[in-house]
């Protein structure tokens, strides 16, 4: 988790601009209506629902983009069968880990391995770079809610299992399976103004390149990111070799 805040922060100063939000609420949108398709409308009995939810929040997509997603997924008219479809990859020594959202998985392999080949680099299952990545809630908070000490206790004593102190911001990881209810319990604490909450892959094995290879694959991971069909990306690149 090492070089995690300081990633946050780059990507964060690189700003987002209005098509780029556009974009992203659109991502958020499919994995709503993906869950709420499987596991039905209600947030309280669908964990994955109630995730997708957070995550979409947390990045402040409006409310009513959120309920519209989820009735067109109960919708008599939804019929979209989109497949979760996880490859994994490697540039430059980088490791990836990429997820899909898409309803033709044939594409999606054309499509990645073109993605890879293009960036000089390689292709492989998703199991082959499982090793190189540990699932873990994760929850964003500004450091305006306190002092570190404070906010580190809050966290453990609702059931956190680690914490770390960014430049302006705190981060509250969790076991996947208790990032509910520590979420839940810092909400009852006065937390909610949360700047990422979500379930995702964080690298435990970080790969260093020069700055010159760093700003390619910083530029590829952009282009992985703009596909419509994959929902996250995930790598190893660690944040000291793109450091100024």
């Amino acid at each position: 988790m090492a070089g995690h805040s300081k990633w946050a922060n780059i990507k964060h100063r690189k700003g987002a601009q209005d098509k780029a939000r556009a974009k992203k609420f659109a991502k958020f949108s499919k994995e709503i209506m993906v869950a709420a398709a499987s596991g039905g409308p209600d947030i309280e009995t669908n964990s994955s629902l109630r995730l997708a939810v957070a995550k979409a929040k947390a990045q402040s997509m409006p409310k009513k983009n959120i309920e519209s997603a989820i009735a067109k997924a109960t919708g008599s008219d939804s019929n979209e069968d989109y497949k979760e479809i996880y490859y994994g990859g490697n540039v430059s020594g980088v490791t990836f880990l990429i997820k899909y959202l898409a309803s033709n998985e044939n594409k999606v392999a054309a499509e990645i391995q073109h993605l890879f080949s293009k960036a000089g680099g390689s292709v492989t299952g998703a199991s082959s770079v499982s090793y190189v990545f540990d699932m873990k809630g994760v929850l964003e908070i500004p450091n305006s809610y306190g002092d570190e000490n404070t906010i580190m206790m809050k966290a453990l004593e609702a059931g956190a299992e680690d914490f770390e102190t960014g430049e302006d911001s705190y981060f509250i990881y969790t076991d996947p399976s208790s990032f509910p209810d520590v979420k839940d319990s810092l909400e009852k604490d006065g937390i909610e103004n949360f700047q990422t909450a979500e379930v995702k892959y964080l690298p435990n094995i970080e790969h260093q390149v020069t700055k010159e290879k760093a700003e390619k694959i910083l530029s590829f991971i952009d282009k992985l990111e703009d596909e419509d069909d994959i929902q996250d990306v995930y790598h190893n690149l660690d944040a000291n070799s793109f450091n100024d």
